[in-house]
C-alpha cells in the first residue's frame, strides 16, 4: 500500500512539471506574438503611420491608401509594391485585414479610436494619437516599438541638417519676408493655418514669417474668398493645389481674378506652386519629400 501511494505521487509530480512546462510554452508563445520588430507583419491604418514606418526602412505587410487619390500617396508608391491595400481610413476593408493575418495593427485614434475592439480581434493594436506631440514624437514612439531607434536618430539628423539647407535657400529668394500657404481644391479656396499638416513646418521647422492673420489660424486651414485675400499681405505665397480637372480650374478662374494679380506676391513674382501631397503628409517621410521639394523649387 505504501509502494502504491509513492508511486501515485511520483505520477502526480511528474503530470505537474508537464503542466507547468506547457503553461510556461504557452506563455512564451503569447509573448512571441506580442513582442514587435521590424520584420513583425503590419497592418497600418493611418497613411502617416504608413509614411512614419517607411522612414524607418519598414515596409509595413498592408496599409489603408489615400482617399483623394484612391491609391498609395504618390510620394511613396514606389516603396508600397508589396504592400496590401486595406482600403481608406474612413472605411477600412475588414476582410483585407483579416486575410493579411498581421501580427500588429496600427490605429490612428481619431478615424479608428470607436473601432479598437474590432481590430483586436485580429491583432494586437496599437492605437495613435496623431494631435499629440509632432510627427517627431510619433517617429520615435513607433521606433522604440519595433527597435529602431538608431534608425529614427539617423533620420532625424540628417532630416534638421537638409532642413537648414532649406531654410537658406528660401531666405535667399524671399528674405525676411512675410509667408501664406493657399490650397485650392475643387470647391474652395483655403489658407493653410498653423496647425498640422503644412503650419509646423513652414513657420517652425523652416521658421518663415506668416503673413498677417495667419498666426490667428489656430487650425489646419480657413477657407476664404477671393476678396480677402490682399487682408495677408504676404510678400510670398506657397500655392497647394488638389488632385483633380476640377481643382485645376478653380485656380486657372484665380488667377484670372483681379484681385489675384493685384496681391504684393503675384506682382513680385513670389508664388511658388508646390507638389501638394508630401506637404500635406504629415509624416516623417512626408516632411522629408516637402523638403526635396521646397529644395529644388528653391534652387532655381
Amino acid at each position: 500500500m505504501a509502494l502504491f501511494l509513492v508511486a501515485c505521487m511520483i505520477m502526480l509530480s511528474a503530470c505537474g512539471q508537464t503542466a507547468d512546462k506547457q503553461a510556461s510554452s504557452t506563455k512564451a508563445a503569447d509573448s512571441a506574438q506580442t513582442t514587435m520588430s521590424a520584420d513583425s507583419r503590419i497592418a497600418s491604418m493611418s497613411i502617416h503611420l504608413t509614411n512614419n514606418l517607411l522612414a524607418l526602412g519598414i515596409t509595413p505587410a498592408g496599409s489603408v491608401i489615400g482617399g483623394d487619390v484612391k491609391d498609395f500617396l504618390p510620394h511613396v508608391k514606389d516603396r508600397l509594391q508589396n504592400t496590401r491595400k486595406l482600403g481608406v481610413v474612413t472605411d477600412p476593408d475588414m476582410e483585407a485585414v483579416l486575410e493579411l493575418q498581421p501580427d500588429h495593427i496600427f490605429l490612428d485614434k481619431k478615424y479608428s479610436g470607436t473601432d479598437v475592439a474590432k481590430f483586436e480581434k485580429i491583432a494586437p493594436t496599437e492605437v495613435f494619437d496623431l494631435d499629440e506631440g509632432t510627427w517627431k514624437d510619433q517617429l520615435k514612439k513607433i521606433a522604440a516599438m519595433v527597435k529602431h531607434e538608431a534608425q529614427a536618430d539617423t533620420f532625424l539628423k540628417d532630416y534638421d541638417t537638409q532642413r537648414e539647407r532649406v531654410k537658406k535657400l528660401i531666405h535667399s529668394k524671399i528674405g525676411d519676408g512675410t509667408v501664406m500657404a493657399v490650397r485650392v481644391t475643387a470647391k474652395e479656396v483655403r489658407v493653410m493655418g498653423m496647425k498640422r499638416p503644412v503650419g509646423p513646418l513652414l513657420y517652425q521647422d523652416l521658421g518663415l514669417k506668416p503673413a498677417k492673420g495667419v498666426e490667428k489660424i489656430n487650425k489646419a486651414y480657413q477657407v476664404v474668398s477671393q476678396e480677402v485675400l490682399p487682408d495677408y499681405d504676404a510678400d510670398a505665397i506657397l500655392v497647394i493645389i488638389s488632385k483633380g480637372a476640377d481643382a485645376q480650374k478653380v485656380y486657372k478662374q484665380l488667377e484670372g481674378n483681379t484681385v489675384w494679380q493685384g496681391l504684393k506676391a503675384v506682382k513680385q513674382g513670389h508664388v511658388y506652386m508646390l507638389n501638394g501631397q508630401p506637404w500635406l503628409d504629415y509624416s516623417a517621410m512626408g516632411h522629408k519629400i516637402a523638403l526635396d521639394n521646397a529644395e529644388q523649387l528653391f534652387s532655381k
